[in-house]
């Protein structure tokens, strides 16, 4: 198998030719050009197939240490190898600060330009594979991605894209699962900061005398237990993007430091006493409504002020339901992938099911519904409103639930009548099935017994 693709650019044709011959026999294939302006010609139209340039300093028509950057321009993540007949330490350092992977005197020993090359190629190779993953991610968290056209989320894409291009603190304001963390790595990733850190903290998943040392990290000693030095997140996200959800609910203290490490970009780790510099960009999230937690002296105003640079409201799946169709089929479609099998259809009725369904839980609860659906919709058999939740069911059920589906049984029979007893409370609880086996004054297990029975 193809070790993969050389760029040889050598004038004398005699050295060119044998360098070439082993690198051959070593599984390469070697493009070879005998002057600067053919192997510039050749990079460009072989620019992502080229792993390694071997350039002669001496060429007739240029030096290979002022080639070096122009190398590099066409072929990025191709690495260069200069040679010279009359190497110099001075010649090599500077070739190796502009770039350069190494530096080699011709008439080295074949071995040891193999070995070069090798590693040369194997970082080149790194680099691809690399790039290709930045490439993948970008492209998953990019605002393309998001799926729904609707006029609430629209408006919020664009504003996220306009500030993504800044360093700007950005607020996202919406309910719990609506997509908030989303929309915190589309703008870092849309960002000139997309390939440093995303580093992202849940603030109510702390508790308050654990958040300090969480976001700024502690020196070894500065309490019992800290055998250890530690980076606080702050610090890993240095040069990066720093996303802290539910921000509102920081204590009085955390949110002090916060406020000073934002306004200085450092802050001093517990234990330490000299204070540690970073370069991170905030993103905050709150399913609150910040302005009336500082109303209410809940929050800090100066605080708030430094996070609502740019206020994003992200809209709730309630507002955007004519979205419903689009993220289901997405959904369908990507836990088809996962389980391994034909994607879940949904029949009309389904669909008109979610899309008429509140959706209290947002994005996630759909995404959670589709895939029970996936899991327990027998393969081959699309999904019909039966095979949705009952509260989703209710959604399109009419106010008298006799009318909500055909039977052949007598309306009058006590299983019918408890049938429809049971189907039009849990329609006035909203599919609260606590609240349902409340007012019918039945266990919980009982309720779910009669749901299963009756296929409610």
């Amino acid at each position: 198998m193809p070790n993969g693709t050389l760029l040889l650019i050598d004038d004398e044709t005699v050295l060119r030719q044998a360098v070439a011959r082993t690198l051959e026999l070593e599984g390469y294939t070697v493009l070879q050009a005998p002057d600067a302006h053919r192997g510039l010609e050749t990079l460009h139209a072989h620019p992502d197939d080229i792993l390694v340039v071997l350039s002669d300093v001496k060429l007739p028509d240029g030096r290979g240490l002022d080639l070096l950057p122009r190398y590099k321009a066409l072929a990025p993540l191709a690495e260069v190898v200069l040679m010279t007949a009359y190497g110099t330490i001075a010649d090599g350092v500077r070739a190796m600060k502009l770039g350069a992977f190494d530096y080699l005197t011709k008439g080295d020993a074949d071995e040891q330009i193999v070995v070069v090359v090798d590693r040369a190629a194997e970082k080149a190779r790194l680099q691809r594979r690399v790039a290709s993953l930045e490439k993948q991610v970008g492209a998953q968290y990019s605002f393309d991605a998001m799926i729904g056209h609707a006029p609430a989320l629209e408006l919020a894409k664009k504003t996220a894209q306009q500030v993504a291009l800044t360093d700007a603190t950005v607020l996202l304001e919406g309910p719990t699962g609506a997509g908030k963390e989303l929309f915190a790595q589309a703008i870092h990733h849309a960002s000139p900061r997309g390939i440093k850190p995303f580093v992202a903290l849940n603030c109510s998943a702390f508790p308050k005398e654990l958040i300090e040392s969480e976001l700024f990290g502690y020196r070894r000693g500065a309490f019992t237990g800290a055998d250890k030095d530690k980076r606080g997140l702050f610090e890993e996200a240095s040069g990066g993007t720093l996303f802290l959800d539910e921000i509102g609910e920081l204590e009085a203290l955390a949110q002090a430091k916060l406020l000073r490490a934002l306004e200085t970009q450092e802050f001093t780790k517990l234990g330490d006493t000299k204070p540690t510099r970073v370069n991170v960009r905030l993103v905050a999230a709150t399913n609150r409504t910040l302005r009336q937690q500082v109303d209410a002296g809940q929050f800090r105003a100066d605080l708030y002020y430094r996070l609502s640079v740019v206020v994003i409201p992200v809209p709730s799946l309630h507002e955007r339901r004519a979205d419903v169709p689009a993220l289901a089929r997405f959904f369908a479609q990507h836990f088809g992938a996962k389980l391994r099998r034909r994607p879940l259809e949904l029949t009309a009725e389904a669909l008109r099911a979610l899309e008429a369904y509140a959706w209290p839980g947002n994005v996630r609860e759909l995404k959670n519904v589709l895939e029970r659906a996936s899991i327990l919709t027998p393969p081959d058999e699309p999904l019909a409103v039966a095979g949705l939740p009952i509260e989703v069911q209710l959604a399109v059920m009419p106010e008298d639930p006799a009318g909500a589906g055909p039977t052949t049984e007598d309306g009058r029979t006590l299983r019918n009548v408890e049938r429809m007893h049971v189907q039009r409370i849990l329609h006035e609880s909203g599919g609260n099935k606590a609240e349902a086996a409340r007012i019918l004054g039945v266990a919980h297990t009982t309720l779910y017994r009669k749901i299963q029975e009756y296929g409610l």
